[in-house]
């Protein structure tokens, strides 16, 4: 299943171009990213789109199905299991747990944090993750 979405190209280079396109109502409803009507994408140039026109751009919906999995999730189930971890650690040593699971919850947050820039390093990079430029609409 694809999502397609209109926007105007701002830049191109290196056979990437720069989208800006309105928000769809997925983005609404979430509000992560900054700004309220328009984001930019980078996507695949493979149409050969120039600054100034009107595009179709679409993006794998596993590829966002992935992604909103990995920035959301990924890092509540790190808190849980940081925190689990270190009650079970503190009960161990014989104190009391509360500052161990605090820690844990910390030290597992920013271990999540990490893993979400690597996966997002490696899907810049990969063709099949990136929004592609299907068709130029007008001049």
């Amino acid at each position: 299943m694809q999502g397609e979405q209109e926007g105007i190209v701002i830049a191109v280079e290196n056979g990437l171009a720069k989208v800006k396109t309105s928000r769809h109502s997925d983005c609404e409803n979430c509000g992560s990213c900054p700004g309220n009507a328009a984001m930019v994408l980078d996507a695949l140039n493979q149409v050969g789109a120039k600054p100034g026109q009107r595009v179709l751009v679409e993006v794998a919906e596993v590829s966002m199905l992935k992604s909103a999995f990995v920035v959301y999730i990924v890092p509540l189930v790190a808190i849980f299991v940081g925190t689990m971890v270190g009650g079970y650690l503190g009960e161990y040593l014989d104190v009391s747990p509360g500052w161990f699971q605090v820690g844990g919850a910390i030290f597992a947050f920013a271990g999540s944090v990490l893993y979400i820039k690597k996966v997002d390093r490696s899907a810049k990079q990969n063709s099949k993750m990136q929004p592609v430029v299907k068709r130029i609409l007008t001049d």
